[in-house]
């Protein structure tokens, strides 16, 4: 998400999340920690840093995207790519139904 949302905050984030803001830091100290996310003083805000991914952060976003992506594959080869798409968007339609965040693993907000 750091990386889809320009001028992205911990306060931003915390509510795409939906999680206390003050539960994040943790978080996002550890990413830092790890060299993957830093934070910048916003140009547009003072008050406020954006959340930026490092080079490391992008290199290993990538990776993660296409162990992602090679999990899927694999999970789904029994179904065709009519059958993909239709899995696909039950899955939205229960994502709606429950009033989850898309794209947001449901155990990120026990954080």
């Amino acid at each position: 998400m750091i990386a889809r949302i320009p001028s992205c905050n911990q306060r931003t984030l915390a509510k795409k999340l939906r999680v206390l803001p003050s539960r994040l830091v943790i978080l996002i100290d550890e990413l830092a920690e790890k060299g993957l996310v830093e934070r910048k003083r916003s140009t547009k805000d003072r008050r406020h840093s954006e959340l930026t991914l490092t080079r490391r952060g992008r290199t290993m976003l990538e990776k993660l995207s296409k162990l992602a992506a090679e999990h899927e594959a694999d999970l789904c080869a029994a179904l065709t790519a009519a059958e993909r798409n239709t899995l696909a968007a039950l899955g939205r339609k229960i994502v709606d139904q429950q009033g989850l965040t898309p794209d947001v693993h449901p155990h990120y907000r026990k954080l």
